[in-house]
Protein backbone atom coordinates (compact mmCIF):
# COMPACT_ATOMS: atom_id res chain seq x y z
CA UNK A 1 0.00 0.00 0.00
CA UNK A 2 1.46 3.49 -1.49
CA UNK A 3 0.85 6.86 0.35
CA UNK A 4 0.38 9.99 -2.12
CA UNK A 5 1.74 13.01 -0.51
CA UNK A 6 0.65 16.31 -1.82
CA UNK A 7 2.65 19.25 -1.21
CA UNK A 8 1.29 22.51 -0.24
CA UNK A 9 0.90 25.00 -2.58
CA UNK A 10 2.93 28.29 -2.60
CA UNK A 11 0.60 30.68 -0.97
CA UNK A 12 -0.21 27.89 1.68
CA UNK A 13 3.36 27.32 1.91
CA UNK A 14 4.25 31.25 2.75
CA UNK A 15 0.71 31.26 5.28
CA UNK A 16 2.06 31.12 8.99
CA UNK A 17 1.04 28.15 10.03
CA UNK A 18 -0.63 29.79 13.47
CA UNK A 19 -2.82 31.04 10.60
CA UNK A 20 -3.90 28.53 8.40
CA UNK A 21 -7.37 28.06 8.70
CA UNK A 22 -9.32 24.77 8.12
CA UNK A 23 -10.27 24.45 4.42
CA UNK A 24 -13.22 23.83 5.11
CA UNK A 25 -13.61 27.21 6.86
CA UNK A 26 -11.50 28.63 3.75
CA UNK A 27 -14.30 27.26 1.25
CA UNK A 28 -17.21 27.95 3.10
CA UNK A 29 -18.09 25.32 4.85
CA UNK A 30 -19.57 24.90 8.49
CA UNK A 31 -17.95 26.52 10.93
CA UNK A 32 -17.95 25.35 14.77
CA UNK A 33 -18.83 27.03 17.55
CA UNK A 34 -15.75 27.45 19.96
CA UNK A 35 -16.24 27.13 24.19
CA UNK A 36 -17.19 30.55 24.47
CA UNK A 37 -19.61 30.30 22.02
CA UNK A 38 -21.05 27.28 24.30
CA UNK A 39 -20.49 29.25 27.57
CA UNK A 40 -22.90 31.92 25.93
CA UNK A 41 -25.22 30.16 24.89
CA UNK A 42 -25.49 28.30 28.26
CA UNK A 43 -26.41 31.50 30.14
CA UNK A 44 -28.74 32.77 27.87
CA UNK A 45 -30.69 29.29 27.79
CA UNK A 46 -30.42 29.14 31.79
CA UNK A 47 -31.93 33.11 31.42
CA UNK A 48 -35.03 31.79 29.65
CA UNK A 49 -35.78 28.83 31.27
CA UNK A 50 -35.22 30.48 34.77
CA UNK A 51 -38.38 32.13 35.13
CA UNK A 52 -40.18 29.02 33.68
CA UNK A 53 -38.43 26.37 36.00
CA UNK A 54 -39.45 29.45 38.54
CA UNK A 55 -42.70 29.16 38.31
CA UNK A 56 -42.88 25.66 38.60
CA UNK A 57 -41.35 25.35 41.59
CA UNK A 58 -43.05 28.39 42.87
CA UNK A 59 -46.58 26.30 42.11
CA UNK A 60 -45.33 23.22 43.85
CA UNK A 61 -44.81 25.23 47.01
CA UNK A 62 -47.23 26.76 49.84
CA UNK A 63 -47.74 30.47 50.48
CA UNK A 64 -45.99 30.44 53.59
CA UNK A 65 -42.83 28.67 51.94
CA UNK A 66 -42.36 31.76 49.52
CA UNK A 67 -42.91 34.15 51.98
CA UNK A 68 -39.90 33.13 53.47
CA UNK A 69 -36.33 34.23 53.20
CA UNK A 70 -34.43 32.79 51.52
CA UNK A 71 -37.22 31.82 48.31
CA UNK A 72 -37.13 27.74 47.90
CA UNK A 73 -34.97 26.50 44.72
CA UNK A 74 -36.06 23.06 44.32
CA UNK A 75 -39.99 21.48 43.36
CA UNK A 76 -42.18 20.75 46.38
CA UNK A 77 -44.55 18.67 46.90
CA UNK A 78 -47.54 20.51 46.36
CA UNK A 79 -47.63 20.70 42.45
CA UNK A 80 -50.99 18.48 41.84
CA UNK A 81 -52.83 20.01 44.65
CA UNK A 82 -52.17 23.30 44.08
CA UNK A 83 -52.76 22.81 39.81
CA UNK A 84 -56.05 20.96 40.88
CA UNK A 85 -57.57 24.22 42.83
CA UNK A 86 -56.47 26.66 40.20
CA UNK A 87 -58.43 24.08 37.56
CA UNK A 88 -61.59 24.41 39.17
CA UNK A 89 -61.53 27.70 41.17
CA UNK A 90 -60.70 29.79 37.64
CA UNK A 91 -62.76 27.12 35.45
CA UNK A 92 -60.12 26.82 33.02
CA UNK A 93 -61.67 24.34 30.99
CA UNK A 94 -64.13 27.06 29.89
CA UNK A 95 -61.25 29.29 29.75
CA UNK A 96 -59.04 27.17 27.50
CA UNK A 97 -61.69 26.41 25.53
CA UNK A 98 -62.36 30.21 24.79
CA UNK A 99 -59.28 31.17 24.48
CA UNK A 100 -58.64 28.21 21.99
CA UNK A 101 -61.65 29.46 19.56
CA UNK A 102 -60.64 33.41 20.05
CA UNK A 103 -56.98 32.83 19.29
CA UNK A 104 -57.57 30.22 16.17
CA UNK A 105 -60.26 32.16 14.68
CA UNK A 106 -57.97 35.42 15.05
CA UNK A 107 -54.79 33.72 13.62
CA UNK A 108 -56.54 32.38 10.69
CA UNK A 109 -57.93 35.32 9.58
CA UNK A 110 -54.61 37.62 10.21
CA UNK A 111 -53.25 35.04 8.22
CA UNK A 112 -55.59 34.96 5.27
CA UNK A 113 -56.07 38.60 5.02
CA UNK A 114 -52.21 39.79 5.74
CA UNK A 115 -51.23 37.24 2.66
CA UNK A 116 -53.84 38.86 0.50
CA UNK A 117 -52.79 42.39 1.57
CA UNK A 118 -49.38 41.91 1.63
CA UNK A 119 -49.29 40.42 -2.48
CA UNK A 120 -51.24 43.21 -3.21
CA UNK A 121 -48.84 46.06 -1.65
CA UNK A 122 -46.12 44.35 -2.71
CA UNK A 123 -46.89 43.07 -6.27
CA UNK A 124 -49.89 44.70 -7.47
CA UNK A 125 -49.25 48.20 -9.07
CA UNK A 126 -52.08 50.52 -8.16
CA UNK A 127 -52.86 54.72 -7.78
CA UNK A 128 -52.03 55.30 -4.13
CA UNK A 129 -50.23 52.09 -3.21
CA UNK A 130 -46.83 53.91 -0.91
CA UNK A 131 -49.56 56.29 0.50
CA UNK A 132 -52.02 53.22 1.85
CA UNK A 133 -48.72 51.29 2.68
CA UNK A 134 -47.72 54.39 5.03
CA UNK A 135 -51.22 54.66 6.28
CA UNK A 136 -50.90 51.14 7.26
CA UNK A 137 -47.31 51.22 8.76
CA UNK A 138 -48.72 54.66 10.74
CA UNK A 139 -51.43 52.65 12.68
CA UNK A 140 -48.99 50.67 14.49
CA UNK A 141 -47.55 53.43 16.11
CA UNK A 142 -50.78 54.78 17.75
CA UNK A 143 -50.95 52.70 21.53
CA UNK A 144 -53.78 50.31 21.26
CA UNK A 145 -54.87 52.13 24.62
CA UNK A 146 -56.50 54.98 22.70
CA UNK A 147 -59.19 53.08 20.93
CA UNK A 148 -60.25 50.96 24.25
CA UNK A 149 -62.91 53.81 25.02
CA UNK A 150 -64.39 53.73 21.24
CA UNK A 151 -63.97 50.26 20.80
CA UNK A 152 -66.15 49.55 24.10
CA UNK A 153 -68.93 51.95 23.23
CA UNK A 154 -69.47 50.11 19.73
CA UNK A 155 -69.38 46.77 21.53
CA UNK A 156 -71.83 47.97 23.93
CA UNK A 157 -74.40 49.18 21.05
CA UNK A 158 -73.80 45.71 19.63
CA UNK A 159 -74.97 44.33 22.66
CA UNK A 160 -71.62 42.19 22.77
CA UNK A 161 -70.89 42.64 25.96
CA UNK A 162 -69.56 39.02 27.85
CA UNK A 163 -69.13 37.52 24.11
CA UNK A 164 -66.60 35.88 22.57
CA UNK A 165 -67.68 38.18 18.68
CA UNK A 166 -66.64 41.11 21.08
CA UNK A 167 -62.99 39.59 21.04
CA UNK A 168 -62.47 38.34 18.12
CA UNK A 169 -63.42 40.96 15.59
CA UNK A 170 -60.84 43.62 16.75
CA UNK A 171 -58.26 40.96 16.17
CA UNK A 172 -58.63 39.78 12.98
CA UNK A 173 -56.42 42.61 11.09
CA UNK A 174 -52.91 43.34 11.44
CA UNK A 175 -51.17 45.84 10.36
CA UNK A 176 -47.96 44.14 11.13
CA UNK A 177 -49.15 41.08 9.60
CA UNK A 178 -49.70 43.13 6.31
CA UNK A 179 -45.99 44.40 6.61
CA UNK A 180 -44.54 41.42 7.07
CA UNK A 181 -45.99 39.39 4.61
CA UNK A 182 -45.43 42.53 2.04
CA UNK A 183 -41.90 42.53 3.11
CA UNK A 184 -41.92 38.42 2.55
CA UNK A 185 -43.31 38.48 -0.73
CA UNK A 186 -41.16 41.02 -2.27
CA UNK A 187 -38.36 38.40 -1.73
CA UNK A 188 -39.69 35.14 -2.14
CA UNK A 189 -41.92 35.52 -4.82
CA UNK A 190 -40.67 36.32 -8.09
CA UNK A 191 -42.54 38.28 -10.64
CA UNK A 192 -42.32 35.71 -13.61
CA UNK A 193 -44.17 33.47 -11.68
CA UNK A 194 -46.69 35.79 -11.40
CA UNK A 195 -46.43 36.58 -15.22
CA UNK A 196 -46.60 33.09 -16.25
CA UNK A 197 -49.64 32.45 -14.15
CA UNK A 198 -51.35 35.24 -16.16
CA UNK A 199 -50.27 34.17 -19.34
CA UNK A 200 -51.85 31.13 -18.63
CA UNK A 201 -55.01 32.79 -18.27
CA UNK A 202 -55.47 32.72 -14.30
CA UNK A 203 -57.77 35.06 -12.59
CA UNK A 204 -56.17 37.11 -9.22
CA UNK A 205 -57.75 35.12 -7.06
CA UNK A 206 -56.35 31.69 -9.14
CA UNK A 207 -52.76 33.24 -8.70
CA UNK A 208 -53.31 34.08 -5.10
CA UNK A 209 -54.22 30.43 -4.35
CA UNK A 210 -51.95 28.75 -6.66
CA UNK A 211 -49.20 30.81 -6.63
CA UNK A 212 -49.08 33.18 -3.43
CA UNK A 213 -49.68 31.10 -1.02
CA UNK A 214 -47.65 28.42 -2.04
CA UNK A 215 -44.95 30.28 -2.24
CA UNK A 216 -45.81 32.40 1.36
CA UNK A 217 -46.33 29.23 3.53
CA UNK A 218 -43.26 29.70 5.57
CA UNK A 219 -44.09 33.44 6.51
CA UNK A 220 -48.21 32.13 6.74
CA UNK A 221 -46.46 29.72 9.68
CA UNK A 222 -44.59 32.02 11.27
CA UNK A 223 -47.01 34.83 11.29
CA UNK A 224 -50.27 31.87 12.18
CA UNK A 225 -47.82 31.41 15.36
CA UNK A 226 -47.46 35.01 16.41
CA UNK A 227 -50.98 36.01 16.34
CA UNK A 228 -51.46 33.13 17.84
CA UNK A 229 -49.47 33.48 20.90
CA UNK A 230 -50.10 37.23 20.59
CA UNK A 231 -53.74 36.34 20.93
CA UNK A 232 -53.66 33.95 23.82
CA UNK A 233 -51.80 36.52 26.31
CA UNK A 234 -53.87 39.21 25.65
CA UNK A 235 -55.72 40.63 28.62
CA UNK A 236 -56.60 44.20 28.71
CA UNK A 237 -59.28 44.26 26.13
CA UNK A 238 -60.58 40.75 27.11
CA UNK A 239 -61.21 42.15 30.75
CA UNK A 240 -62.82 45.00 29.72
CA UNK A 241 -65.54 43.15 27.88
CA UNK A 242 -65.68 39.96 29.01
CA UNK A 243 -66.32 38.27 32.74
CA UNK A 244 -65.10 35.83 34.58
CA UNK A 245 -68.33 33.96 35.34
CA UNK A 246 -69.35 34.32 31.66
CA UNK A 247 -67.07 33.69 29.36
CA UNK A 248 -63.67 34.25 29.92
CA UNK A 249 -60.07 33.72 28.53
CA UNK A 250 -57.43 32.42 30.11
CA UNK A 251 -55.91 35.73 31.21
CA UNK A 252 -59.38 36.86 32.32
CA UNK A 253 -60.07 33.69 34.35
CA UNK A 254 -56.41 33.77 36.11
CA UNK A 255 -57.09 37.59 36.76
CA UNK A 256 -59.42 36.59 39.48
CA UNK A 257 -57.30 33.63 40.91
CA UNK A 258 -55.97 33.66 44.67
CA UNK A 259 -57.40 36.70 45.49
CA UNK A 260 -58.18 37.95 48.97
CA UNK A 261 -56.55 39.53 51.96
CA UNK A 262 -53.51 37.87 51.19
CA UNK A 263 -53.12 36.72 47.76
CA UNK A 264 -51.83 32.98 47.06
CA UNK A 265 -48.97 33.56 45.21
CA UNK A 266 -48.59 29.90 44.92
CA UNK A 267 -51.98 29.26 43.38
CA UNK A 268 -51.46 31.75 41.14
CA UNK A 269 -48.17 30.63 39.96
CA UNK A 270 -49.46 26.83 39.70
CA UNK A 271 -52.76 28.90 37.40
CA UNK A 272 -49.86 30.89 35.04
CA UNK A 273 -48.22 27.47 34.68
CA UNK A 274 -52.00 25.98 33.36
CA UNK A 275 -51.71 28.98 30.91
CA UNK A 276 -48.62 28.52 29.64
CA UNK A 277 -48.34 24.80 29.03
CA UNK A 278 -50.35 25.15 25.80
CA UNK A 279 -47.83 27.65 24.22
CA UNK A 280 -44.81 25.10 25.10
CA UNK A 281 -46.98 22.51 23.39
CA UNK A 282 -47.72 24.30 20.23
CA UNK A 283 -44.66 25.36 19.99
CA UNK A 284 -42.88 21.95 20.47
CA UNK A 285 -44.78 20.64 18.06
CA UNK A 286 -44.82 23.18 15.04
CA UNK A 287 -41.48 24.79 16.19
CA UNK A 288 -39.35 22.33 14.26
CA UNK A 289 -41.28 22.77 10.91
CA UNK A 290 -41.75 26.41 11.44
CA UNK A 291 -37.93 26.63 11.15
CA UNK A 292 -37.45 24.48 8.67
CA UNK A 293 -40.34 26.23 6.69
CA UNK A 294 -38.54 29.43 6.90
CA UNK A 295 -35.14 27.91 6.21
CA UNK A 296 -36.25 26.37 3.11
CA UNK A 297 -37.93 29.90 2.15
CA UNK A 298 -34.84 31.38 2.57
CA UNK A 299 -32.64 28.72 0.67
CA UNK A 300 -35.35 28.92 -2.34
CA UNK A 301 -35.35 32.96 -2.60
Amino acid sequence: MTTTLTKPSDAEAKEPRRLRRPKAARAGGQAYAGPVAYTVLILFSIGSLFPLVWTAIAASRDNNRLAQTPPPFWFGSNLAHNLQIAWTDANLGKAFFNTTVVAGISAATVVFLSTIAGFAFAKLRFRGRNALMLIVIGTMMVPPQLSVIPLYMMVAKLDWTDQLQAVILPSIVSAFGVFFMRQYLMQALPDELIEAARVDGASSWRVVWNVVFPAARPAMAVLGMLMFVQTWNDFLWPFLVLTQNGNPTVQVALAGLGRGYTPDQSLIMAGALLGTLPLLLVFAIFGKQIVGGIMQGAVKG
